[in-house]
């Protein structure tokens, strides 16, 4: 009888582990910190390792949370790489043209990724148009006003601030000059949007969104604010990143901020979140964009040709949509059985 109760307690823990949507992620991670540990040696796995994986962590990391919540919905935000650059520009033309205080500038710059939010979110509830292809479309408009209100305003597509230093500590210092604050930054968000995902009815919405939409509507659930709050957390976080860069590098780029679209994505898929929708997890996001960071970061410690890096970052997202499919597989065949 012992045995017996011995094998159903390991049998639920089995079932419990494989059901969870982030045990590939954390598979994957181990994986690839110990691959690059064991090329990187010493200076990998001391603080310059970790400082290095940690910075780019942070800064996509921040944005591939809430991209990773729209995916669970079942939609994308392709804009968020527009508004990187549209938020430090307003804060820095504010800031840094028009030399008002810190405090107009930051909430100029949250202000531009809430509207871009707000704007993606009216078109996907109001229209039929595919979220992948709205917030495709509000991202070359959000481009094209960068650059033309940088070039009329201050007559170049850079513009430079230095923050005051209460500013520049909050935001853009580096602890024990290696670890950037952003990383403190991360962490709260991470807490954040646990809360709501997983410990809040809020959570259940966003699941229900990605399952079946129609369905979500017809039990009572308010679809179009979720969608709408979504996509304006999403663009919140876009341009926290864009401010916090701005007062890292006391500069703002017009071009800048294209590479986080495909990169929160793909943080956001090495996490475990289908891209059907419907099912994820926020600890998943935070090991993908972990395990993503360690690769970026890993080639150069291990001296591999950065080519090398590309093969190994687009291996790991196939293996990922293979692997989110094998567990979610696993789950259901688990559930079935116990029926």
């Amino acid at each position: 009888m012992t045995t017996q109760n011995t094998e159903q307690a390991n049998g639920l823990s089995f079932g419990s582990i494989i059901r969870r949507p982030e045990t590939g992620s954390l598979i994957g991670f181990l994986v690839v910190y110990i691959f690059f540990a064991a090329l990187g040696g010493a200076v990998f796995l001391g603080a310059p390792g970790w400082s290095s994986w940690l910075n780019i962590a942070a800064e996509v990391g921040i944005i591939a949370l809430p991209v990773g919540l729209l995916m669970i919905s079942g939609e994308f935000d392709m804009s968020v790489g527009s508004v990187v650059p549209a938020s430090s520009m307003m804060a820095a033309i504010l800031c840094g043209h028009y030399e008002l205080p810190a405090l107009v500038g930051i909430l100029g710059g949250l202000s531009v990724g809430l509207l871009v939010g707000l704007v993606n979110g009216l078109i996907v509830t109001r229209t039929t148009i595919p979220s992948l292809i709205a917030t495709i479309g509000t991202m070359f408009a959000v481009m094209g006003l960068t650059l033309g209100l940088a070039v009329l305003i201050k007559g170049s597509t850079s513009v430079s601030y230095i923050p005051d230093a209460t500013t520049k500590q909050l935001l853009g210092s580096f602890v024990g000059g290696m670890f950037n604050v952003s990383i403190f930054w991360w962490i709260g968000f991470v807490v954040v949007y646990f809360f709501f995902l997983h410990l809040s009815p809020f959570g259940n919405w966003v699941f229900a969104l990605g399952g079946d939409r129609e369905s979500a509507k017809n039990a009572g659930i308010p679809t179009d604010k979720v969608t709408m709050g979504l996509f304006m957390a999403s663009g919140f976080g876009a341009a926290f990143v864009g401010i916090a860069q701005v007062m890292t590098y006391q500069a703002a780029q017009v071009a800048g901020g294209q590479s986080f679209i495909f990169n929160s994505i793909m943080c956001v898929v090495i996490g475990g979140v289908l891209l059907t929708g419907g099912a994820g997890s926020v600890i998943g996001i935070l090991l993908g964009t972990m395990t993503f960071a360690v690769v970026n970061q890993g080639i150069f410690f291990a001296s591999l040709d950065p080519n090398v890096g590309s093969i190994i970052i687009g291996v790991l997202l196939l293996v990922a949509v293979l692997s989110n499919d094998t567990f979610r597989a696993l789950a259901m065949n688990y559930a079935t059985k116990k029926k």
